[in-house]
């Protein structure tokens, strides 16, 4: 194996144009960590964060972006078991994953899906991971429920929709334009509101409001969720890209019994990563195996092209997800 690989780094903080491409040290994996050959990575908000200097990595983890891919299993730390060089997989990374190679826990590592190619493969950790443990394990998504995801033809978007469509619920979706509502309706949403042209709290108040809401925006939104949210419904929050500080009426909280959580995944220890790589292999991989969801794919890039592929991001106008084409 190769002692030196191909990378794209953050040299400083700043727009797509601050990717560099970069030879590295390929890197060794410690005990219970696996190091991947990378086919492709996933291109995720979070990365777009950390190359603007606000989403720093946690401590020990790799300094270069990219946090899924997937690729050949091509060394094993100490300890581990069940997973051995030639495997293919699909992995969640601390960060690291904007290379030739990367370091992983093997309990952050699944297989790829029955029939699934890597490009496709690489897409599902990140989102899979957040909208399982949010959607699924912190608010409870029942079926039967109702449930509204903002930013619908997004790749969390495009997820969830999918995943709460399969288990059940009732699905609504807010996209900007008559194409994104159309793909999200496509997935499994019941309605899909164009937010430039409707006010989606009036939307779900006349379907008795939402259980669940999965939000990603913020600001003026989050006052707006919990008038949209029935009684008793929870509001998942996992980004805020108009802002986290707002001034907001609280009284609803008491008088309708709301609840408003979320989370990060990327901070989360090792074990709470694992616990959450098992649920999923236990109640979702069965669904990907039978192809009753997917990713939904919006387009390619080379590993040395990632500043066009978080233009791409950043533009607004993709539906689904953006990969980098690494082997």
């Amino acid at each position: 194996m190769t002692a030196s690989m191909r990378a794209v780094a953050i040299p400083a903080p700043g727009g797509p144009e601050v990717l560099t491409p970069e030879t590295r040290p390929v890197p060794e994996p410690g005990p219970g960590q696996v190091l991947v050959r990378l086919a492709y990575a996933g291109v995720n908000r979070p990365d777009a964060l950390q190359r603007a200097g606000l989403y720093a990595p946690p401590k020990g983890a790799s300094d270069l972006p990219g946090l899924e891919g997937a690729g050949t299993v091509a060394a094993t730390g100490p300890g581990v078991t069940g997973l051995a060089p030639g495997d293919q997989v699909t992995a969640l990374f601390p960060g690291g994953s904007y290379a030739e190679f990367a370091v992983t826990a093997a309990a952050h590592c699944l297989r790829v899906p029955k029939g699934m190619a890597l490009r496709e493969a690489a897409c599902l950790p990140e989102t899979f991971f957040t909208v399982w443990s949010n959607v699924f394990q912190r608010a409870g998504l029942q079926g039967g429920e109702t449930f509204l995801v903002h930013g619908g033809s997004s790749g969390i978007g495009t997820t969830a929709i999918q995943l709460a469509h399969a288990f059940g619920a009732r699905v609504l979706a807010t996209a900007g334009s008559a194409e994104k509502c159309r793909a999200c309706e496509g997935l499994g949403a019941e309605r899909a509101i164009n937010y430039r042209d409707e006010d989606f709290v009036a939307v779900l108040k006349a379907a008795g409001g939402a259980n669940v809401i999965l939000d990603m925006v913020g600001g003026s939104y989050t006052q707006r969720n919990l008038s949209a949210l029935a009684d008793e419904g929870r509001l998942v929050q996992i980004a805020f890209l108009q802002g986290s500080k707002m001034e907001l009426n609280l009284a609803p909280l008491m008088m309708r019994r709301l609840t408003i959580t979320g989370s990060t995944l990327r901070p989360q220890s090792d074990l709470a990563k694992a616990r959450i790589a098992e649920a999923l292999r236990e109640k979702v991989w069965p669904l990907l195996d039978a192809g009753r969801i997917a990713p939904v794919m919006d387009s390619e890039f080379a590993l040395e092209e990632a500043a066009l592929a978080h233009a791409r991001m950043e533009s607004g106008d993709h539906i689904g997800k953006i990969v980098l084409r690494i082997g």
